[in-house]
């Protein structure tokens, strides 16, 4: 089973996420949008566009999207089983969290780094 095949998204808290966020746009060019953060879209060596973004996001560092971690940044990872991945995870000992999520954006799954970093796993939708 392969496990990560890429990195989906990189969430991070702020004390000041709305000048944070303006911070990167203003000096690196980020085209941050309404919600907080911004999709890039894959392309290949030639600038074509290919299947798949990777999602960028600031958000408050008082909220619990993190929790149980106290960690200020979460990495989600894309895989093709979630599930089958989960298992696996629990059956190694891992930390793996109860809760998972299906919606149209995909399944989600957690797990807690030994460091006790709480990291995001996605299953994207069928085609992308």
């Amino acid at each position: 089973m392969r496990r990560v095949t890429g990195i989906g998204g990189i969430f991070f808290s702020a004390k000041d996420p709305d000048a944070l966020r303006a911070w990167y746009q203003r000096h690196l060019g980020i085209d941050v949008q309404a919600w907080g953060g911004t999709a890039f879209t894959w392309a290949d060596a030639d600038g074509q566009p290919m299947k798949g973004t990777t999602i960028w996001s600031v958000g408050a560092a008082d909220g619990q999207h993190f929790a149980p971690s106290t960690s200020s940044f979460m990495v989600n990872y894309r895989v093709e089983d979630l599930a089958a991945l989960l298992q696996a995870l629990r059956d190694e000992g891992c930390n793996v969290l109860d809760k998972t999520d299906d919606s149209e954006y995909g399944k989600f799954g957690w797990v807690m780094d030994p460091e006790g970093n709480k990291v995001e796993l996605w299953q994207p939708p069928t085609g992308q």
